[in-house]
């Protein structure tokens, strides 16, 4: 293949039968609006234009009016982008009629293109790079993008023949990492849930065979050790409100690990807004139990290894418990888990708020202290075999993410020819996804 030098700074040379266009003669913006009763979709950085799962309440953590119609409509073979994200590569041809967030850009495709090569394309971390230089920074989480600069970024269009061959290429190759991908996240979703069942095991039975057992009194909890207490959470957790410490650091409380410092620097993972004056921010100390009452039914709590300041909206509890680390592995069990979402009401679309009294009255197993202190050695003691072995697959995803990554840009920016490549019979494959990362929050 022939090259050519363009004056393309992080493309360098590229093939010298490619067009060298700008965005502004491929995209034109519309709006169209009043369309309530289309699907409401959405627009995340994994996987592009997506049906938002209403049913879903973990997926559907954003607010949704009553009246939809000033969403504005995408049809299928638009491109929508939310604009507030664009840095993050939040955009992408729609295969769906729906409506989107009055926010968003939405654009016909006016030329003659591939819509899945544009679409390939223009979310590989070629152009995503180019939509981050043309967004402005105006608060934490908060980049908008200038739709001025976005109209002068340059796009290479190689002749549609060979658009048409890079979509086939590339979906199959595409395609064959996805299924290693799958594989290896299915395997760190089942040592996940042997992690869980093995926690949950050890504080509803205990780590002795062959000993009296007794109902529980709740009906899918089943059987616990005949000597072992039950007491409710009231008796454990004192609700607390202390309030004027914005010197302390801001920390977070979040489903994998409870409460942690806050990256105040971290941009994509601080996509909340934090305000410039933090005095109703609640002061969690160290050994106190801290939670996102509005996230409970996840997991999103625990007991707080710091001492700083926390969203307003957080309950606080001072712990009247003597093992602080076996309540803190209990209290996020999976057995506890269930227990707080049965606690939680939906109060609108993506929002689940937690009753206090409901609360109050969730049962708690309190083994002997000596069993306690047995279960939390055992515990600590388990867990790293399922963590090493979560992290080497983990590390393994991550190569074959940036492995996937490297190839669709290097084709799509004509570093690979793909044009002689016979592409054999193949059943294509999605990568399948749950991360957060593909859930929107639209402060």
């Amino acid at each position: 293949m022939n090259h050519t030098c363009d004056k393309i700074a992080w493309q360098g040379v590229v093939p010298e039968h490619w067009q060298v266009l700008k965005l502004r003669q491929i995209l034109s913006p519309v709006s169209e609006k009043n369309h309530p009763d289309l699907p409401l979709l959405s627009v995340v950085r994994e996987k592009g234009v997506i049906v938002r799962n209403i049913e879903d309440k973990e997926e559907n953590h954003n607010y949704v009016p009553d009246d939809l119609s000033g969403y504005k409509l995408v049809k299928i073979g638009q491109f929508a982008m939310n604009k507030m994200k664009a840095w993050q590569g939040s955009y992408g041809v729609s295969r769906f009629d729906g409506i989107v967030s009055p926010a968003y850009f939405v654009f016909d495709i006016q030329c003659d293109i591939n819509k899945d090569f544009f679409n390939r394309a223009i979310r590989s971390v070629v152009y995503v790079n180019y939509f981050g230089q043309a967004s402005d920074g105006i608060r934490v989480g908060q980049w908008d993008l200038s739709i001025q600069r976005m109209k002068e970024i340059p796009f290479l269009l190689p002749p549609r023949p060979e658009q048409d061959q890079i979509v086939r290429f590339l979906d199959w190759k595409v395609s064959s990492i996805n299924k290693l991908i799958n594989i290896k996240c299915n395997e760190i979703k089942e040592l996940g849930t042997l992690k869980q069942s093995m926690i949950s095991y050890a504080i509803t039975h205990g780590l002795t065979s062959n000993i009296p057992m007794k109902f529980s009194g709740i009906k899918w909890l089943g059987d616990i050790p005949a000597h072992w207490q039950i007491m409710k959470l009231r008796q454990i957790l004192h609700p607390v409100s202390v309030k004027n410490c914005s010197e302390l650091p801001l920390l977070s409380v979040v489903r994998e690990q409870g409460v942690i410092l806050r990256d105040v620097e971290d941009t994509e993972s601080n996509h909340n807004f934090i305000p410039d004056d933090l005095s109703g921010y609640k002061v969690v100390r160290k050994g106190q139990f801290a939670m996102n009452k509005m996230k409970a039914w996840q997991g999103s709590y625990g007991i707080s290894g710091y001492t700083g300041i926390v969203s307003p909206a957080y309950f606080i509890f001072d712990v009247t418990f003597e093992n602080l680390v076996y309540f803190h592995y209990a209290i996020r069990s999976k057995v506890y888990i269930n227990f707080f979402a049965q606690a939680s009401d939906g109060i609108r679309v993506g929002q689940w708020d937690l009753h206090m009294d409901k609360m109050k009255e969730i049962p708690f197993i309190v083994p002997p202290s000596d069993e306690q202190a047995t279960i939390v050695e055992y515990i600590r003691r388990t867990l790293p075999k399922y963590d090493i072995a979560i992290e080497k697959l983990t590390e393994e995803v991550d190569v074959l993410e940036e492995y996937k990554a490297k190839l669709i840009s290097d084709t799509v920016a004509g570093k690979i020819d793909v044009r002689g490549i016979e592409v054999p019979e193949y059943e294509f494959v999605e990568e399948e996804s749950d991360s957060d990362a593909d859930k929107e929050t639209e402060e």
